[in-house]
């Protein structure tokens, strides 16, 4: 039974959901609504119950010490609220937690509980997989639907994607069903350098929530971290002739493709961010593989040398007949 003892009455609430595992490679998405719990103080009102979702053999509780007395923090999804100042104030249900092990169904309809109870207007669930995009070059971020209506009025994308998915999917359909509308963002985050934490896709998610929402996020060190994260892969690509042409082969590919898009739209999505920023106000490690652009299941391509460094393997190169669709 769903009990909101405590939590005020919401204006224009959105709930922002991000899934540890399967759906956020490089720990872009779920990074990403911890930063706007943090940056906002959220306040935890509830957090599902560890027992019905999760198999503590895969996710497993972490013992820790308080003040010598020894607690357990168990594996679950928890949802807090917060409020975004400014002309316009709302607030955010944000919902972070780990991908369930079991009972999707059941997770989704708790979830779609809270939602209904606290009258949230538009569900927008982040992810992040991996892609064919080079980590020189803007991350691509594509918003999708299954609504076609809500599509059209939010210039976004309606799914035909078909394959395996993960909760992300799962959590979209069930909001279509209940008649709530609801957003998946995806960010592609380059698979010849999976390991997280990547702060430039997460970055990227929330400059897309924030123009699709209309609220002004602050940022913090996100830019200055994701400048330090390119700087860094770019230094471990270069000690691989190989790996710097397969880099190569991928930005030729990516500003082909889109040179349309650079001359129009995407200039004038970046000028009016620009605008907004300078003159607004307001206030200021996960099991198995993750999703790639093919629906397919694989783990992190980095790994450990010698040295102690982490950096790129040799990729194989794409051949003529891959397909490059996205996830739901």
């Amino acid at each position: 039974m769903i009990e909101l003892e405590g939590v005020p009455e919401l204006i224009d609430p959105v709930m922002v959901a991000a899934f540890e595992g399967w759906n956020d490679a490089g720990d872009a998405a779920s990074t990403a609504v911890a930063h706007l719990d943090r940056e906002w103080k959220g306040e935890v009102f509830a957090a599902l119950d560890a027992e019905d979702y999760y198999d503590f053999q895969v996710n497993r509780p972490t013992v820790w010490m308080d003040a010598g007395v020894r607690k357990i923090t168990w594996p679950t999804t928890r949802l807090s609220v917060v409020r975004v100042g400014g002309e316009k104030p709302r607030d955010l249900v944000l919902v972070r937690g780990i991908e369930p092990s079991m009972r999707w169904r059941s997770f989704c309809n708790e979830l779609l509980g809270f939602a209904h109870e606290l009258g949230v207007e538009l569900v927008v669930i982040l992810g992040a997989l991996l892609g064919d995009t080079p980590h020189t070059r803007p991350v691509p971020v594509s918003g999708v639907t299954s609504d076609p209506d809500l599509a059209r009025r939010m210039e976004l994308e309606e799914t035909k994607y078909e394959g395996p998915t993960g909760i992300v999917g799962i959590l979209q359909e069930a909001c279509t069903h209940a008649g709530v509308p609801a957003v998946s963002l995806w960010a592609a985050v380059p698979h010849y350098v999976s390991q997280p934490p990547n702060p430039k896709a997460t970055l990227a998610l929330l400059n897309r929530l924030e123009d699709l929402i209309d609220v002004r996020i602050p940022l913090g060190e996100l830019p200055e971290d994701a400048r330090a994260w390119q700087v860094g892969v770019d230094q471990l690509a270069a000690e691989d002739s190989e790996v710097a042409e397969y880099v190569q082969t991928l930005e030729e590919a990516r500003d082909t493709a889109e040179l349309p898009e650079a001359s129009g739209e995407a200039i004038a999505r970046e000028f009016e961010r620009y605008l907004r920023r300078r003159d607004g106000g307001g206030p200021g490690p996960s099991p198995g593989g993750h999703a790639t652009a093919d629906g397919s299941d694989t783990a992190s391509y980095l790994r450990d040398n010698p040295g102690g460094r982490t950096r790129p393997p040799k990729p194989q190169r794409p051949g003529p007949d891959d397909d490059e669709s996205s996830d739901d």
